[in-house]
């Protein structure tokens, strides 16, 4: 099973995180900021490198998803 990946393009970088799929209440803390990032359910695209606040919110979504899939034994 996917967790997630990363994509370049030529106009942009992808992150792409799964357990967003998953879990409604974890896409529900997504910030304003960084929806306005968001391609579909579960990708965000960058043309140029997030600040700091949206760097630290993407690693506290990786984390939290990562915790999502460890406790269901999916990893």
């Amino acid at each position: 099973m996917y967790f997630g990946m990363i994509r370049t393009g030529k106009a942009y970088v992808s992150f792409h995180l799964l357990p967003l799929y998953m879990n409604a209440s974890l896409s529900g803390t997504i910030s304003p900021a960084l929806k306005k990032r968001m391609q579909g359910k579960a990708c965000f695209n960058f043309k140029t490198v997030p600040d700091a606040d949206l760097l630290a919110e993407l690693e506290r979504l990786t984390d939290a998803g990562f915790k999502s899939f460890d406790d269901k034994s999916w990893l």
